[in-house]
């Protein structure tokens, strides 16, 4: 089956996807800086066998080790077929009391970490004339929420960067999407527990979106129903964002 690297994929919403993509037939790449115990149950990849999970250590905000991370990969696993950038941090604070090394650690790894990591991936699926590439977006690159202004900004840039980079590798067979979640419930949102209750009050069904729906979306768009999808966002929120 086609390989597809996750990042961010020990926890939360990366472990989701990559546990919906394994299920659905594909051979998963988890990258992550430690191995949770639950990413350790899914199942390895094995000979003959169809969606399978193997994991890889790397801390992404390592930016110049990158390209050495992604030439290994290619010369164990083969070609890729996908892409999903996941990982990021989600931290929140006011503009004005941020510690400028806070800042630029949230732009280090949700952008400049995915936009290189594409680069060396993408590639591979010039080589191909074939790819998917899936980044993980957020409602708040869309929408302003005050003490998450730096968050929102690296999400708003990650679109830009979609939308563009559809542009540039469409001609090769290469399709390139975001999905924006609403607000879940996992770790890395425990920073906006403050802005939930509002965010359910103003959805038109009334409750937030779950892991399994953003999952759902990301394998829709690395699928062959996708196949003519390019350049969007798709936004997975319960219509909070309305």
């Amino acid at each position: 089956m086609p390989n597809v690297i996750v990042t961010g994929a020990s926890r939360g919403l990366g472990l989701g996807i990559a546990e919906k993509l394994v299920t659905a037939g594909y051979d998963v790449i988890a990258v992550a800086r430690r191995r949770s115990d639950d990413l350790a149950r899914v199942r390895p990849i094995g000979p003959g066998q169809e969606g399978a999970l193997e994991f890889r250590r790397f801390d992404l905000a390592d930016i110049s080790g990158i390209p050495d991370f992604v030439r290994d990969l290619r010369k164990e696993f083969g070609p890729f077929y996908g892409l999903v950038n996941n990982a990021a941090l989600g931290t929140s604070g006011v503009l004005a009391m941020m510690p400028v090394a806070r800042i630029e650690e949230l732009v280090r790894l949700n952008l400049l970490s995915p936009v290189v990591l594409t680069r060396c991936v993408v590639r591979s699926m010039l080589a191909e004339t074939r790819g998917r590439i899936v980044n993980i977006a957020s409602i708040l690159g869309i929408n302003g929420y005050a003490g998450v202004s730096v968050y929102s900004a690296t999400k708003a840039a990650l679109v830009g960067f979609t939308r563009a980079l559809a542009n540039e590798v469409g001609p090769s067979g290469i399709t390139v999407n975001a999905v924006a979640p609403g607000f879940l419930k996992t770790d890395m949102t425990r920073d906006f527990a403050d802005l939930l209750e509002r965010v359910v009050r103003r959805a038109p069904l009334r409750r937030t979106a779950e892991i399994g729906d953003v999952a759902g979306a990301v394998e829709f768009l690395l699928g062959p129903g996708a196949r003519n999808i390019t350049g969007t966002v798709l936004t997975v929120d319960a219509g909070s964002s309305l």
